[in-house]
């Protein structure tokens, strides 16, 4: 039995009990429907906030049982599973899934009807990898550390090993890279390189009209030229932790005492003057479109490119200031997530209202886009740690919603209480609200059917029609769900 059935048998008593012409069918915990009056699209709960099923944006749909299974169906015909994420998750496409474990145990398989050449792939970190695609100089399969080589992975061409470190070689275009031990024994060959590492005694690296490396009794000494294909090469020279240097034709900067006492001096492309005390404690510097004040961790100031970033008592307070695109934000942490505020305002048109994101860990988030809609969640300890994680949003947030307000417009108003046990809601346009104790009590006003008191979702109550001033009792005034978009005559 597939999850959809499973929630059709949760709902199917609270279906019998379903209340006419409301936006919401309350019977918590068993089950909760709410039909949004704007899109008429349903959401569904049942035993409290743990089974779901929900429309999201753009066509695609949720559902699943939280925390432990979620799965989202998307418009394009795509797919996503994940049980108890990031523990597990399956991806499912047109031509192929992946699913994996942690992202250490992953799969790629092609559909079914897909060439037989089509790659697939299996990892097993840092073991076993492997991938196939037809082809041998695309194909690989590789136990770690006993044998094997990976191609076009960690950013090298291929990759091979034998009782690594013993052996390993890397290779990337022409240019080869051995291993015999890693890292105490290694050289360099090819394209134009050439090398060889005694690690930690000593080490050389060049490529031919590009860069020199060397280094002695590493990290102590080391001496490095790069860009030498370029107007302005670059070279740095340590002798740690007494003196270290980086020079060019366009800057100089100097290290004594390794890293507490320095400077950096730049003339071109910008100008620059960085002077350093205790590094990285005091500092100040000054040049085109850069200031810098820092004397941690009391206070710290700079503005880097219209950056503007400030410190107090490091890290108890931190305020940023800086334009992307046309809007200004401002940025506000306390205790970087114990209070954490983000606010956007318009860089063009300074006047329009503000939208702003504000977290109290663990005790709410608020969200406010500037143009009516507001939302604000009790408890809220994850948002601040995942904001952009859809799917935390949908597997795990609801579990804490104490409370939840959600205004999508300055008419429209939602507010729920111990996941929406109680639940109120307001449409002043429409002139209808509703208010929702469970199953036990309701009221709601509606243009078309009056005015309606019940107890026990139907049971018995008072309500009172458009044409009539009295109001007059009830008993089992049950009745099929309509949508408050088409609600039925009284």
């Amino acid at each position: 039995m597939n999850l959809r059935a499973s929630i059709a048998c949760l709902g199917l008593a609270a279906a019998l009990a379903a209340r006419a012409h409301a936006a919401e069918c309350n019977d918590w915990p068993i089950r909760v429907a709410h039909t949004d009056a704007r899109s008429a699209a349903q959401s569904t709960q049942f035993i409290g906030p743990l089974f779901f099923s929900q429309p999201l944006a753009a066509g695609d749909h949720a559902e699943g049982f939280r925390p432990f299974y979620l799965h989202r169906q998307n418009a394009d015909a795509s797919s996503e599973t994940d049980f108890l994420y990031p523990l597990f998750f399956r991806r499912d496409y047109a031509d192929g899934y992946r699913w994996s474990i942690l992202n250490l145990i992953n799969r790629d398989q092609p559909a079914a009807g897909q060439a037989a050449d089509a790659p697939r792939g299996f990892d097993l970190w840092p073991f076993y990898f492997s991938r196939q695609t037809g082809n041998p100089a695309t194909s690989y399969r590789a136990v770690f550390p006993l044998y094997g080589g990976m191609k076009n992975r960690l950013g090298q061409d291929r990759i091979d090993w034998t009782l690594f470190p013993l052996y390993a070689h890397a290779r990337r275009d022409a240019r080869h890279a051995y291993s015999y031990p890693w890292p105490f024994l290694r050289s360099f060959s090819g394209g134009g390189q050439d090398g060889f590492y005694l690690w930690p005694l000593f080490g050389y690296r060049t490529q031919a009209g590009v860069s020199r490396q060397d280094f002695y009794l590493w990290p102590l000494g080391y001496h490095q030229v790069n860009g030498l294909d370029t107007a302005t090469p670059v070279r740095r020279f340590g002798a740690l932790p007494f003196y270290a240097s980086e020079r060019s034709a366009e800057s100089v900067s100097e290290t004594y005492l390794w890293p507490f006492f320095g400077y950096t001096d730049r003339t071109a492309p910008y100008r620059y003057h960085e002077s350093r005390y205790l590094w990285p404690f005091l500092l100040q510097a000054r040049g085109d479109a850069r200031y810098r004040n820092r004397w941690a961790p009391f206070y710290s100031h700079s503005v880097i490119k219209g950056y503007d970033k400030t410190w107090v008592c490091w890290p108890l307070w931190r305020r940023d200031r800086y334009t992307e695109g046309a809007l200004d934000h401002q940025k506000t942490q306390l205790l970087y997530f114990l209070y954490n505020d983000h606010l956007q305002q318009s860089a063009t048109a300074p006047g329009k209202a503000p939208a702003r994101k504000t977290h109290l860990w663990p005790l709410f988030s608020g969200w406010d886009n500037g143009a009516g809609r507001v939302q604000v969640q009790a408890l809220s300890p994850l948002e601040v740690f995942f904001p952009h994680n859809e799917t935390i949003r949908l597997a795990y947030s609801p579990l804490f919603a104490l409370y939840r307000y959600d205004r999508t417009s300055p008419e429209d108003l939602r507010l729920t209480w111990l996941w929406n046990a109680i639940s109120y809601e307001r449409h002043t346009a429409a002139a209808t609200s509703e208010f929702h104790l469970g199953p036990l009590f309701s009221v709601e006003k509606h243009p078309e059917a009056g005015r309606r008191i019940a107890l026990g979702n139907g049971l018995f109550g008072l309500k009172r029609t458009p044409d009539r001033r009295s109001w007059r009792p009830f008993l089992f005034d049950f009745a099929k769900h309509a949508s408050p978009t088409n609600p039925p005559a009284p």
